[in-house]
């Protein structure tokens, strides 16, 4: 968990209760741990955990473990904001100039929570 990486997830489904598994990418930064994707739709496994805050990072690709971690959503813009940006230039190598331009649809639009091990 170093650096981030693609991984699989595990949350309770905020209505059913059942199990969902979902592969996803995760950030790293400065020894905090986030979960995000593209701005635009709701994503299920953000109202889950939000619902559910307990669920599984499943590592995979080097280091294979499952992890218990505890989530919540971030409610500072301004912390989403600086996140969002890092994670788009450092993990998915946008360039800066237009990650700047846009930047606020995916800190209104973006599914966003930080996790941490339990």
């Amino acid at each position: 968990m170093d650096r981030g990486g693609i991984a699989d997830i595990t949350t309770t489904g905020r209505k059913t209760g059942r199990s969902r598994r979902i592969e996803i990418y995760f950030h790293q930064f400065d020894g905090e741990y986030y979960l995000t994707g593209r701005h635009g739709a709701k994503r299920d496994w953000e109202a889950n955990i939000i619902a559910n805050p307990e669920f599984t990072l499943h590592l995979k690709r080097g280091t294979t473990a499952d992890v218990s971690v505890v989530g919540e959503p971030e409610p500072d813009s301004a912390e989403r904001a600086r996140i969002l940006r890092r994670a788009l230039i450092e993990s998915w190598d946008s360039p800066p100039d237009r990650v700047d331009k846009a930047l606020h649809k995916w800190v209104d639009g973006s599914p966003f929570i930080r996790f941490r091990p339990v």
